[in-house]
């Protein structure tokens, strides 16, 4: 029996060496884990990753505005139609009593000579379908009167018609606010990512996101060259103008006079030449004749970007007066600063 038993000092002994051994690799394990946590740990981005970050949401967050203007525009145009709407109900519905105040005196005349005609019963009804049912009786009832028999009923007609209308555009409108406030949100999330970022970084790294790309203010004679360089006055108004607006901030949004977007920019500009331009970037560069970059002239709209969200208006030597965001004003830049994506000539 004792020659097939181990020895009990080895078994002893193996046990204190895996016991050395469990320990010696628990604790490589514990500083392998330690030191790996603390070199695992995110870097701090640098300056010019939060740049390049900061760059993508302003970009992000003008695709995004550029959305919100479309959707303003529209809702602007809705609330128009809807108040039209609702302007020629009321003249109609004045016309309506009108023609009904001449009817119910021809009724009370005929009540006192004895009897009341069944047209004027159906046109002084106070409830128009039942009016409208009996038309036709009214129709058929010799009368002298039946001309304004008939203009009460097609006046109730067109007033119910406008009334329906009314309600397309009111369903249309909500729709439009609810779009706008989705957008409004999406542009004010992009760009509170953007002043979180930046608060990342010192002030001078601050001020070089906005700096970076701007130029010297031009003087007179780069604002005289400009407008003498475009093809007709109209464009030359709208350099004038532009340069007029260097400095002015950046609000998302905004059309003038004193702060502008991109497209709003473009737009007042265009205006105070006497050209009307839509709103929206993508909408800009069909208002006009498309022209290669290689033929540019001062006054031409140059778009940037794949999904047109940006717009300035070319000022010559390859240079562009635009908005470009809220970390800089109005100014000057090289239209090599950002992807190019093609250029209209609006007049």
């Amino acid at each position: 029996m004792g020659a097939h038993r181990r020895p009990r000092q080895r078994a002893t002994g193996g046990g204190r060496a895996r016991t050395a051994a469990t320990i010696t690799l628990a604790g490589a394990a514990t500083a392998t884990g330690l030191g790996g946590g603390t070199g695992h740990a995110d870097p701090q981005p640098t300056a010019a990753q939060v740049r390049a970050k900061v760059d993508k949401l302003y970009q992000e967050a003008e695709v995004a505005t550029e959305k919100y203007n479309g959707a303003k525009e529209k809702a602007d145009a809705a609330e128009q139609r809807l108040e039209g709407l609702r302007d020629e109900a009321a003249r109609k519905e004045d016309r309506l009593n009108s023609a009904r105040e001449a009817l119910g005196s021809v009724a009370a005349a005929q009540y006192r000579s004895g009897g009341l005609d069944p047209a004027l019963q159906l046109a002084l009804s106070s409830d128009p379908d039942r009016y409208l049912d009996g038309a036709a009786f009214a129709e058929r009832a010799g009368s002298r009167q039946q001309a304004e028999v008939g203009r009460v009923r097609k006046e109730l007609r067109e007033i119910e018609q406008l009334r329906g209308a009314a309600r397309v555009e009111v369903s249309s409108l909500k729709s439009r606010r609810a779009e706008l406030k989705r957008h409004r949100e999406t542009v004010t999330g992009k760009l509170e990512s953007a002043r979180r970022l930046l608060s990342r970084l010192t002030t001078e790294e601050r001020a070089d996101v906005g700096d970076r790309a701007s130029r010297s203010a031009p003087g007179p004679r780069e604002s005289l060259s400009a407008s003498a360089q475009a093809p007709n006055s109209r464009a030359a108004a709208a350099v004038a103008y532009a340069y007029q607006k260097l400095g002015s901030p950046y609000v998302w949004g905004a059309t003038g006079p004193n702060a502008f977007d991109c497209s709003g920019l473009t737009q007042a500009a265009y205006r105070a030449a006497g050209v009307s331009l839509p709103r929206t970037t993508y909408a800009q560069i069909d208002a006009g004749r498309r022209v290669p970059r290689s033929e540019l002239l001062p006054g031409d709209l140059v778009f940037f970007y794949s999904g047109i969200s940006h717009v300035g208006i070319y000022v010559g030597n390859g240079q562009m007066i635009h908005a470009p965001n809220p970390s800089a004003p109005v100014r000057v830049a090289p239209v090599a600063e950002m992807p190019f994506a093609g250029a209209t000539r609006v007049v």
